[in-house]
């Protein structure tokens, strides 16, 4: 992905670096010289040098004479970025970003267990409407949206285990309490990409909620848009689940 342009390097021999290094991140196997010098347009002996004093900070490895790929240096950098990034400090500027456009409360909960947790919340007093679950709350996953988006990677055995050792206990009149209704409702989640909460968790309140994956593709955690049930907008879906992707995007998702 090229950078845009007023966020070009400055000095050319980067952005030559940064070019070659892309030509290599592209291809699994060993590319030659003659190919790389094809795809970055650079002269064969400027796009050698640049390689050779790569190779030396071993950004890239040599296998063979006239032969490259990306070095392990890269792979301990990307290890040492990827122990440092966190879910919640990834999510918080997003979030409230969502929240000055909604002007309701946005949540982001991580699974444990048969439980979502909440760890973070954008919200302020003119959302007209009373926060219950604070920070570190927790909620049955088939009551929540983003509940919902766990159960729907389960796969059929785990869900049917997760409704017999809870009993699906309803909180409201719209709880989902049986399992083939469950069922039914988490095919339309793995269909749609998102999921909701029609006043089952708590009575006048819905949300909608999108997935926030990690650079395996693994489901990590959820983020949702709580409203009283008249005020929630089916305008918002399209923005959560772009903001759910802004989010994975910074821990490494490429969807």
């Amino acid at each position: 992905m090229k950078a845009p342009e007023d966020q070009s390097p400055t000095i050319q021999v980067l952005e030559r670096a940064f070019a070659l290094l892309d030509t290599l991140a592209a291809h699994q196997d060993p590319v030659s010289l003659k190919q790389i010098s094809e795809e970055t347009g650079l002269h064969p002996s400027t796009a050698h040098r640049i390689l050779n004093d790569l190779t030396i900070g071993r950004y890239v490895d040599r296998p063979q004479a006239g032969s490259y790929r990306l070095g392990m240096r890269l792979l301990e950098l990307g290890n040492l970025v990827k122990g440092r990034l966190d879910v919640r400090e990834a999510a918080i500027g997003p979030m409230r970003e969502l929240h000055k456009l909604t002007h309701q409360p946005v949540n982001l909960s991580m699974r444990q267990g048969d439980e979502i947790v909440y760890i973070e919340r954008a919200f302020s007093e003119r959302s007209g409407m009373q926060v219950v679950r604070a920070i570190g709350g927790r909620a049955p996953l088939h009551l929540t949206s983003v509940g919902k988006l766990f159960l729907a990677h389960d796969d059929p055995a785990r869900v049917r285990a997760y409704a017999t050792r809870t009993g699906l206990a309803g909180h409201t009149r719209t709880s989902i309490t049986e399992l083939p209704r469950l069922e039914r409702e988490l095919a339309t989640v793995r269909a749609r990409g998102v999921a909701r909460d029609d006043e089952e968790l708590e009575p006048g309140v819905r949300c909608m909620a999108a997935g926030i994956y990690d650079d395996q593709g693994r489901l990590v955690a959820g983020l949702s848009v709580s409203a009283p049930a008249d005020r929630l907008e089916e305008s918002w879906l399209e923005t959560v689940k772009a903001t759910a992707a802004e989010i994975s995007a910074t821990l490494g998702h490429r969807g």
